[in-house]
């Protein structure tokens, strides 16, 4: 049995010496599109006697390493196809604990770097410049230097980045300034800048991020009296319509969530608008949250991503998980306090339909485990060299969301819960923990708030929700479903006209009047949860709601859901190719294309209708997406390289 305590992700060594702080000099190439350089670990001994300090690579190629400035020697194990190879560097003798130890090494990346990609200037919304940018998380860091990569030893960092184009990291800018001329003044593309970083609280690994291309910043307006600055990197193309998607709500929920939890603590919060091949809706990097340009509707409607990545501050940046046995620590409070957010900024109905909205995606994932059951659960049990990202889904969010949800029921509300949660953020804050950790804590607080909810806490199917397998959720959720009910009478009501012909429904556009976009979201999630239509009907639903052209993704999405559902279908042949089109940016937008939240699903889907085209047009397609979402697609077509 897999030990949940240890993270077998990782070959490195923390318990007997580990990272402090790392400074990087790095210089961006695009030409061979290779980040060179060194990484210099000031290191604590833990354990008297330590021989060798062991640090996690990937496909990096190794040149020199020096100890406290001397020579030293060293060997990389094979390459591993999950962890990488570990590198091993021999330690003076005589090390006593609490010794430090400072180890150069001289490195550089390769084309086989799973952390980075490199886009040519045609992948970008300017065309005119490449661009690089990195997705370390969970364990992907190690390809962009060696690294002890374990959530479990937070380390702070500084860089001296050189390149031609600006340089962002997730960390505070020293030179040249954010709000100065782009590329400090010189010919971007052209001209050598050096940007220097430093990022003083201690991170887990997998949030080193770093982004080059050409960008410009626009400052968010700051509410009065507070002492962080927060604003938006996007490029030329994108900038102003960036500007208006963001500038409106981000600084109020990032002071919301203070008022909820505690103060900020990493003095900047920007936000980046990638290209369209970033694989996920946001990435939560420290100081600078990573986003998707499917999140610029124009309307504002998806903003509320935004919520999500901020909320890492506090759960998960803040707060961080051991190991990845233990990802729903980071998830599933994430998602619970994005919510409990939406109420304070909204509405008692607004969190509820955000709980609604998200249960189609957690049963969607229930279901697609049944082959898999232990990844159904919130604490999973990894084996030696288990590649975390099989277990990526949306369990850790929505499972670990209720959970807490039913926590909060279970002690007496929100109201009664909320002391609590500050309570847990202040003593862990800066630590990494296992779910036995924050259990205990949570016994701790409420024999000392009120010991007549331990009674109440012992009564929870702790088994259940932590370790559980299966299609269901150990308790029936009750939401609030004002929101919803609209939207479900809406599906019903097609689902009722199934034996109609086209010219005898009584539907019209005025039907989605007064929806907003979640809500049209969970009427076409609704119409998933019955029998197929009849494809007449479903070529007219698209057409008349314009939610087969619509360009907010997450509507369209659902409507592939809606088309797809039965692969014999003419309408699942018919829109087979064009969702293909869709997520591979071959429908004249190229906007969704990398999104895995988009393109794994409909793929998978286009792949029942029809296996050999669906790996015809990922196959044709996939040298433009990240390696993540190359990895994580082959396997879910079937296709092994070659």
């Amino acid at each position: 049995m897999a030990d949940i305590t240890v993270d077998t992700a990782t070959r490195s060594n923390i318990t007997e010496i580990a990272t402090e702080h790392v400074d990087f000099e790095w210089r961006v190439d695009f030409e061979t599109q290779v980040i060179s350089g060194s990484a210099t670990h000031t290191m604590i001994v833990k354990k008297t006697g330590v021989t060798e300090a062991i640090f996690d690579t990937g496909d990096l190629s190794i040149s020199a390493i020096t100890i406290n400035g001397q020579a030293a020697q060293y060997t990389l194990d094979p390459k591993d196809p999950v962890t990488g190879s570990a590198l091993h560097v021999v330690l003076p003798g005589g090390l006593q604990e609490e010794a430090k130890v400072t180890i150069k090494v001289y490195y550089r990346t390769t084309q086989d770097c799973t952390a980075l990609q490199w886009l040519d200037k045609d992948q970008t919304q300017g065309k005119k410049f490449p661009y690089l940018f990195s997705q370390c998380q969970p364990i992907y860091a190690r390809s962009l230097a060696p690294l002890q990569d374990t959530p479990g030893n937070k380390i702070k960092y500084s860089a001296k980045v050189t390149a031609v184009l600006p340089v962002l990291l997730s960390a505070i800018r020293i030179s040249p300034p954010s709000d100065g001329p782009p590329h400090d003044g010189k010919e971007i593309g052209t001209d050598l800048v050096t940007y220097t970083y430093d990022q003083p609280i201690p991170i887990p690994s997998y949030l080193i991020a770093i982004a080059v291309g050409n960008v410009l910043y626009e400052e968010f307006k700051t509410p009065e009296g507070k002492q962080w600055t927060s604003g938006i990197w996007a490029e030329p193309e994108t900038i102003e319509a960036a500007y208006y998607e963001f500038s409106e709500d981000t600084t109020k929920f990032l002071a919301a969530e203070e008022e909820l939890v505690t103060s900020y603590r990493f003095g900047v919060y920007d936000l980046l608008v990638l290209p369209p091949s970033f694989p996920y809706g946001g990435m939560e990097n420290a100081c600078l949250s990573f986003l998707t340009p499917t999140l610029l509707t124009g309307d504002r409607t998806l903003v509320d991503v935004v919520v999500h990545e901020l909320t890492h501050s506090w759960f998960g940046n803040g707060v961080t998980h051991a190991n990845p046995s233990h990802f729903w620590l980071n998830e599933g409070w994430t998602t619970y306090i994005e919510r409990v957010l939406q109420e304070k900024l909204h509405s008692p109905a607004a969190r509820g339909f955000a709980y609604v909205i998200g249960s189609k995606a957690l049963y969607d994932s229930l279901k697609d485990y049944e082959d898999r059951p232990k990844f159904q659960r919130l604490v999973i049990a990894f084996e030696e060299g288990e590649d975390p990202d099989d277990a990526y889904s949306s369990i850790p969010y929505e499972k670990g969301a209720n959970f807490i949800l039913h926590l909060e029921e279970t002690l007496g509300g929100l109201d009664v819960f909320l002391p609590y949660v500050k309570s847990y953020v202040e003593k862990f804050m800066g630590q990494s923990i296992t779910t036995a950790e924050w259990k205990e804590h949570l016994y701790e607080y409420w024999r000392d708030a009120d010991e007549s909810k331990i009674a109440a806490l012992d009564d929870v199917d702790w088994d259940g929700w932590l370790y559980g397998e299966g299609t269901e959720l150990p308790v029936k959720m009750v939401y609030d479903l004002t929101l919803a009910e609209a939207a479900w009478s809406l599906a019903e009501r097609w689902d009722q006209a199934r034996d109609k012909s086209v010219k005898d429904l009584d539907f019209t556009e005025d039907d989605l009047k007064g929806f907003n976009s979640n809500q049209i979201v969970a009427f076409l999630e609704k119409l998933q949860s019955y029998d197929a239509l009849p494809s007449p009907l479903i070529e007219h639903l698209g057409s008349l709601y314009q939610v087969s052209s619509t360009p907010n993704a997450e509507i369209r999405l659902r409507f592939y859901g809606v088309a797809l559902l039965d692969p014999t279908s003419d309408a699942a042949k018919t829109f087979a190719v064009e969702a293909a089109n869709w997520v591979v940016g071959k429908d004249g937008t190229g906007v969704i294309k990398g999104r895995m939240k988009f393109c794994r699903p409909v793929l998978r889907d286009v792949g029942k209708v029809d296996i050999e085209f669906a790996r015809k047009e990922w196959i044709a397609a996939r040298d433009q997406f990240h390696p993540i979402a190359r990895k994580l697609i082959d396997k879910d077509l079937g296709i092994t390289k070659a």
